[in-house]
């Protein structure tokens, strides 16, 4: 199982992305199945949908919601339960500024037996024991 984050979420619905590219590969091999079946937080899918609404348009965001909701490869997780955890990880946090959402995958991170996020956020990369996928130009070479 795979966490996944907006970073690359909004990334591969959005062609203007820097990340697009790689985002797009990326999401090939999580199709493939590569990475496990794909868990994507309530919280995740919020800012993800109001991201596209910003940057891309309403017709861009609905059809976005629309793919990660009927997805036979992502697993949604209300995040009503997770709150109380959520909000201790970014209160506890040192030495970094995670976003109440990052915090959310965090404390969910430390629930899973490999703890993986498919995210472009440089940020996870400072969480001991999550692996971040894609890993730094593991793209570029393929």
């Amino acid at each position: 199982m795979i966490l996944l984050d907006s970073s690359f979420l909004c990334a591969w619905h959005n062609e203007r992305d820097v990340h697009h590219a790689e985002a797009k590969h990326a999401m090939r091999r999580f199709l493939a199945g590569d990475w496990g079946a794909g868990l994507l937080l309530e919280y995740v899918f919020v800012e993800v949908i109001t991201v596209l609404l910003a940057r891309r348009g309403k017709e861009i965001a609905v059809r976005a919601s629309e793919i990660l909701l009927s997805s036979r490869e992502i697993r949604f997780l209300p995040c009503s339960d997770l709150f109380v955890e959520a909000l201790q990880t970014f209160r506890d946090q040192a030495g970094r500024e995670l976003s109440f959402t990052d915090a959310a995958l965090v404390a969910v991170s430390r629930r899973l037996d490999e703890p993986r996020i498919a995210s472009f956020d440089r940020g996870f990369r400072d969480i001991e024991g999550l692996e971040v996928l894609p890993a730094p130009g593991e793209l570029h070479e393929a």
